[in-house]
């Protein structure tokens, strides 16, 4: 009974600790990588997207913001809806003008540059630089896909089989112009577990990027006129979102702005980061005082989704330690039903020789409070002890990382749960050992001392 009980709990804690380190990272790359905590537009802006809708006198309006409680930064950016074009492939983007000292105050997306693709608009002697996502590379076949020796070499010390090396040796020198058609091409000759576990290892070390890659973003200007100009990639990210990485497209604000024909002191957004993400409603209710001539968003309005995902939280560890402390106290009465059936002599004898009611009732209670107790608390050092291990090293969830990353979560889980929550559950175990003594204590309560005696 023991042993089960400690199963259940460290099963339930371990579980919840899990889904809560995975929603709290989505939380914190969405508002540090990709939205902020706060978001202010036109208030016609979002409906429609139109180029006219700006924000006027931005420089007063980000002194005012930068001055609320609470806040620790904002920032300006142009916003167009277009598409990004390279001579094989397009695909419909939205293209932010940003001012990147400013934006680093802001957001962190600076930080999750691809080593060896470039830098976070750092070299402005070339007009026309722009910062994409990975993902977006890899849909305008800017990526692509090399075998030669280097990959090789590379494979071996990372310690992939040799046969399954092998099987590259007849591609070498070959170039492929999309990750689909290379992957495709490793499926024909591995087999499927082959794919599965080292597919993904070995497109990141085919995979090959040229500096100053060149694509085309067409959009409309202020007047509804079709426009565009070429840009270079300057660099490229890699966060854990991947319709976030082939979405958005970071260009030079100043650049953006030439292009569209909006100047002066006006932008379609300003972005806010603050202290404190518990001070959300305090500091909206703020903002919306000081602008309601514009649309304030804070980012559970931006990600509703979200904010109803880490809010949900809460009922749904409720549920699942409902389901596991049910469980358990089925156990129990189960234990404690037999343990009475078991001890009808003893418990006879002691009832003879007078025993009152109340100390037989007290006494399988207290048995079972221990059981469930003794088991939970095992459970919880179990968990506490794997929490702050995984905590540190992370779970590798690599083989499952492209659906992770098209939901917007990472495949490496921070499993993390705070104290308060053990104590909520040592509270629960040895309610739930109370009540599910009752039913036992009270069978054993019924028994006749003389017929007990006599049974064998």
């Amino acid at each position: 009974m023991i042993i089960s009980v400690t199963i259940g709990i460290f099963a339930g804690i371990f579980s919840v600790a899990v889904m809560n380190g995975a929603i709290d990272q989505r939380v914190y790359e969405a508002l540090n990588n990709e939205i902020a905590h706060f978001q202010l537009n036109h208030k016609d802006f979002r409906s429609n997207n139109d180029v006219k809708f700006t924000i006027d006198n931005v420089d007063d309006v980000i002194a005012k913001i930068n001055n609320t409680e609470g806040v620790v930064s904002a920032c300006k950016r142009t916003l167009i809806t277009g598409m990004a074009n390279t001579a094989t492939k397009s695909t419909g983007v939205q293209i932010l003008g940003v001012d990147p000292s400013d934006e680093k105050e802001v957001l962190s997306l600076y930080k999750e540059l691809l080593p060896e693709t470039g830098n976070y608009f750092e070299n402005y002697r070339r007009p026309n630089v722009a910062y994409i996502g990975e993902s977006l590379a890899k849909e305008l076949n800017i990526i692509r896909y090399t075998i030669n020796q280097k990959v090789i070499d590379s494979l071996k010390m990372k310690e992939v089989p040799g046969e399954v090396v092998s099987k590259l040796e007849p591609y070498m020198g070959k170039r492929f112009k999309s990750e689909k058609l290379f992957r495709k091409e490793l499926k024909s000759v591995f087999t499927k577990s082959e794919a599965v576990k080292y597919g993904r290892l070995i497109s990141n070390e085919a995979k090959t990027f040229r500096k100053g890659a060149k694509i085309t973003l067409t959009f409309q200007d202020i007047d509804n006129n079709q426009t565009g100009g070429m840009f270079r990639i300057g660099g490229l990210y890699d966060i854990n979102n991947n319709m976030f990485e082939q979405s958005q497209v970071f260009v030079l604000n100043s650049e953006l702005q030439s292009l569209t024909g909006v100047s002066g002191d006006v932008c379609h957004q300003v972005v806010v980061k603050i202290n404190d993400i518990e001070n959300t409603k305090l500091v909206h209710e703020k903002l919306k005082a000081s602008f309601p001539e514009l649309e304030v968003l804070s980012w559970k309005e931006i990600q509703p989704d979200l904010a109803m995902m880490s809010e949900m939280m809460t009922q749904v560890y409720g549920v699942l330690m409902v389901i596991i402390l049910a469980a358990l106290a089925f156990g129990i009465v189960n234990t404690m039903l037999m343990v009475v059936l078991e001890r009808t002599k003893e418990l006879g004898m002691l009832t003879a020789i007078g025993m009152n009611r109340k100390r037989v009732f007290k006494m399988i209670m207290l048995e079972s409070v221990f059981l469930s107790l003794i088991g939970g608390v095992i459970g919880m050092v179990i968990s506490k002890l794997l929490i702050s291990l995984t905590s540190a090293s992370g779970i590798n969830l690599a083989g499952y990382e492209e659906g992770f990353e098209a939901m917007g979560f990472s495949a490496l889980i921070y499993p993390v749960i705070g104290n308060a929550f053990f104590i909520v559950v040592a509270f629960l175990i040895v309610i739930t050992g109370i009540l599910s003594s009752i039913y036992p204590a009270l069978k054993a309560l019924k028994l006749n001392p003389a017929d007990a005696i006599r049974t064998e």
